[in-house]
This record gives C-alpha cells, structure tokens and sequence, in this order.
C-alpha cells in the first residue's frame, strides 16, 4: 500500500530507452540522449529487482522500452521472470514492428500479453506519427494473434489534426480482428509544445465521434488487464474501445497501481512527476536484498497523490528515457 492507500502491484520495467521509430508523442524530435550500454540494467539486475518486487507484493510485470523487442536477450528475461515466485502476469508494449518473427517465442518464454501501438491504419499517416512502416505493425499483430497471447491489445495515442479522422477505421479494424482499442489522450512527455490546445484531442471528443457512427454503451464492470481504461462496446460492430484520459479526468490517479523501472535502473513511483530513486548504484554496490528491499519501500512511500500533468509540468526526460 502506499501513503494515499492504494495497492500498488504493477511494475513497468523498461529494459532499454532505444527504439526504432520516432513517435511525436514519445521522442524529440533530434534526441540523441540514448544511455550507453554500460548504464542499462543486465538481464540479471533486471530480475533481482523483480524479484525484490514480488517479495514486496508486487504481482503484475510489463516490459517496456523504447522499444522492448530491439533487446536481443528479452526471451531468457521473458522465461526468467515468468520463474519468480509471485509473478503472475507478464505482459509486454511493443510497436509491434520486430512482432512478426518473435510472438511465438516470446508466448513460448511465458509472455502472456501484448500491447501494440497503432497510431493510424494509413500508412502515411503512420509514417508521420512515428517514422515507421504500418505493414510491418500488422504483419505483428497477426502473428500475435496467431500465438495464442491472453490478449493482445492496441493502442493509439489521439493528435487532433494528425489522426482523429483514423479513429473510426481503428474500432472497425479491432472489431475484425477481435482486439480491444484503447484511445489515448496526449500527454507532456516529449517537448512542451507537443501538447497543445491546437492538436490535443479529448477521451470525450473521441467518445463523441465514434458516438456518431455508432451506439456506445458503458462497461463499467469491463477490466481487461491492469490500467485505467474506461470501456464501451460499440453496438452494432462489436468494437470494445477504452479510452485513457489522464489529462481531463480529475479522478485519473485516485485508483493507480503502478510504479516504474527505468533502463538505467531508477524507480519512478509516477510517470507524471519527476521523482526518480536511483537502484543501479546498490544493485551495483551491494549483494544485500534487504537493503534494495528497503529502497523500494520507501520509493512506493514517495509515489505522489496525482500526477502532475495539469501543472505546467515540464519534462526532463523523454517517455523513451522514462519507459513507457
């Protein structure tokens, strides 16, 4: 529990800040703060704390990046974390473009869920989002599916005048496909004028677009993994859409249960605050569990009230350096 009595049980551990697109959203335009190999946590660092983590409690992992699927040893981290006694759900974000040739060893690893980013079905519109190739996004999300995965997932971040026009040939492609859509507001993770009144886009006005083309009814009881989205099921093409609203929902944190791990190994009790805890330096220093026990304790005591996105909060680092 922390301060605020919430459970926290969910750890994002990002196991690199590299990626292979440059999502407007996640990375600045130009950045070049990449951390050196030598400062990215071992694959043994890596489990040490998560197997700290279990002991505390902690009982749901999802592996993130940058782009997770670039770390060539993520199987054997896969299968090592899957062992831990206490570990009950491994779930991974991906954009899904190396997906194709690794969904079946990483179901195979013991990795139960995939989230994968889709910006747009449209490939120029794709290609402005985030540099990449949709073709290679779907080709992944086929191959996730045909996996076997509890549960893959998509998610698509909203930019007003990039790709709100995409929304309706998202919920029809996830309808088809069996795959839930998460819609997902802007948030200030990259530059300051990322987020803007000119291109922010609203859970609500979402909500209301797709409301135009079909009925939305709520499901409030409708939990599919561990966040904060809210789901409705569109009537008529059976698309289950949730929608991720930390920006205008003032009740967003009050039911968080999450903490984060960076590549270069700081605990961050709160994607939208800057406080950071350094872990590298015991994990480096010390063979002593007990002590890394007690940081990680007293990190989650740290974890604040509700994030600070609202406040003119200006970021320090990237969402690529953070761990999305």
């Amino acid at each position: 529990m922390d301060s605020f009595g919430r459970k926290i049980d969910y750890l994002r551990i990002s196991v690199t800040d590299r990626c292979n697109e440059r999502c407007l959203y996640c990375m600045p335009e130009g950045y070049k703060g990449w951390e050196q190999q030598a400062e990215h946590l071992t694959a043994e660092e890596i489990l040490r704390v998560a197997r700290v983590a279990a002991e505390l409690g902690f009982r749901k992992f999802r592996l993130t990046g940058g782009e997770p699927l670039v770390r060539r040893d993520l199987p054997d981290i896969i299968r090592a974390l899957a062992a831990i006694p206490g570990v009950e759900h491994i779930g991974i974000s991906t954009n899904g473009t190396r997906l194709a040739a690794l969904a079946q060893p990483l179901r195979a690893a013991g990795l139960d869920t995939v989230n994968v980013s889709l910006d747009s079905l449209d490939p120029a519109v794709y290609k402005r989002i985030t540099g990449g190739d949709v073709g290679a996004v779907m080709a992944g999300i086929r191959a996730a599916r045909a996996a076997g995965f509890e549960r893959v997932k998509l998610n698509c971040v909203l930019m007003r005048g990039v790709n709100e026009t995409d929304l309706w040939p998202l919920a029809l492609f996830a309808a088809e496909h069996g795959t839930p859509l998460r819609l997902i507001e802007l948030m200030p993770l990259t530059r300051t004028d990322v987020l803007t009144e000119k291109n922010f886009f609203t859970v609500s006005q979402a909500m209301h677009l797709l409301g135009q083309k079909d009925e939305l009814i709520a499901q409030p009881n409708r939990q599919l993994g561990f966040g904060p989205a809210k789901y409705y099921q569109l009537r008529h093409t059976g698309a289950l859409v949730g929608f991720i609203g930390a920006m205008t929902n003032p009740h967003f944190c009050e039911t968080c249960n999450k903490m984060r791990l960076t590549a270069d190994g700081k605990i961050r009790p709160c994607l939208g605050d800057h406080g950071e805890i350094d872990l590298r330096t015991m994990l480096r220093a010390t063979r002593d569990d007990a002590a890394l026990r007690a940081v990680f304790a007293a990190a989650l005591q740290q974890k604040p009230q509700e994030h600070q996105f609202r406040a003119r909060y200006q970021p320090c680092r990237p969402m690529t350096a953070i761990g999305g």
